[in-house]
Order: structure tokens, then sequence, then C-alpha cells
């Protein structure tokens, strides 16, 4: 708010020079108010342009902050990741649940790539000053990568609700319900933001909330 007022200033300012100066050389007044005019049209201009591109690097930052958050939090080698709570599950006596465990340890890899990847452009175009002009393809990226991980968090509840999971197993993923939501509605509330500023196609409850375990 404080730089779109300093842009501003030289708008009220040159009306307020132009106005004295007409009024002392006694200028027509048929050239004084159209000329005031579009001067103070530019500066309107200007002000909404530089206010949208404020808020544009504002959401660009806080979307780079949630996919930082994302990774560290819920992928690669965090205790608190999805992929580690699923590990639990090979203490449980059933090899189909085994089965599953071991195709979802070969996706975490591929899904981590995928996560360190992204995070590593994502960066690029912070330090390049390039993520506000791309910001739809990174958003849709970031939407899209959380949309998978849900699968996997949906898989693991299904699962959860039909066998009786280890105890350990269950408090790990309640702790994990409630951080990974506060992220999702994080992020539902910077969607919210951004389309006020932006045109995009992702929807704020197309984000999921992982499901809750019954006590």
């Amino acid at each position: 708010m404080a730089k779109a007022m300093l842009n501003w200033g030289w708008c009220p300012a040159l009306i307020t020079i132009l106005a004295v100066v007409g009024f002392v050389c006694q200028w027509p007044i048929e050239i004084m108010v159209p000329a005031l005019v579009i001067i103070l049209g530019i500066g309107i201009v200007m002000v909404i342009v530089g206010t949208k591109k404020n808020q544009l690097e504002l959401a660009s930052l806080r979307i780079s902050q949630l996919a930082s958050y994302f990774n560290r939090r819920f992928a690669g080698n965090s205790p608190l990741s999805i992929f580690a709570i699923i590990d639990g599950l090979f203490s449980m006596d059933n090899p189909k649940i085994w089965e599953w465990a071991r195709a979802c340890g070969m996706s975490q890899r591929i899904f981590d790539d995928w996560c360190n990847n992204f995070i590593i452009r994502l960066e690029s175009g912070v330090r390049s000053r390039k993520l506000t002009f791309d910001i739809n393809n990174y958003l849709n990226e970031l939407w899209s990568i959380t949309s998978h991980y849900y699968e996997f968090v949906d898989q693991f509840y299904d699962i959860a609700h039909n066998y009786e999971l280890p105890r350990e197993a269950q408090e790990q993923y309640r702790k994990f319900v409630t951080e990974y939501n506060a992220y999702v509605q994080d992020f539902q509330a910077n969607i919210s933001e951004l389309r006020k500023v932006v045109k995009t196609g992702i929807e704020p409850p197309s984000i999921k909330l992982a499901k809750e375990l019954a006590p």
C-alpha cells in the first residue's frame, strides 16, 4: 500500500502544478481540463497495474512457501509422510496389504523425484522473478502433486477403515491428518485469494481434505 501511494503521489502533484501554472498563465479551460483528466486517468491505471503486480508477487511467494512446506513435511524421508505411515503396515500379517505397500514404495521414488524437481524449478523461478509470469503453471503443478498425493492418503484410509491397523500406524495417521489438512486449508485460501487477481481453472474445493479415522 505504501509503495502504491508513493507511485501515485506524482499524479496529484503534477495535476496541482499544472493547475497553478495554468491559472497563472491563464491557459484556456478547454485545454486545461482534458489535460488534467488524461493525467488523472494515467495515474489511476498505473496504480491499478502496480497493485495487481504486487498482489501477484505476494501470491507467488505464498505458492512457493506452500510447495516447500509440502515437500519438507509430507514427502521424502519425513516421518510424517503418508509413505512412512504405509511402511508401518508391513508389521501386519496380511500379504495383500504387503503387496499394496510395496507398490506404494515404488511409487514413492517417482513421486519424490517429481517433488524435488518441482522445487528446484520453483526456486529458480523465484530467483529469476519468472514465477509471477508463470504462476498458473506452477500452481497447476502443485495442485497436481497434491491431488496425486491425496490418492495414496485416500487408499490408506480405505485400508484403515476395513482392517485393524497397528496402534502406532493409527496414531501416526491422525497426527498426519491434522497437519496435512492445515496445509490443504492454507492452499484453498491461497487459491481463493489468487482468483481475485488472475484467472485460474482451479476451484478451492478440488483440493481435498484427508479423512479422519474414527476414535
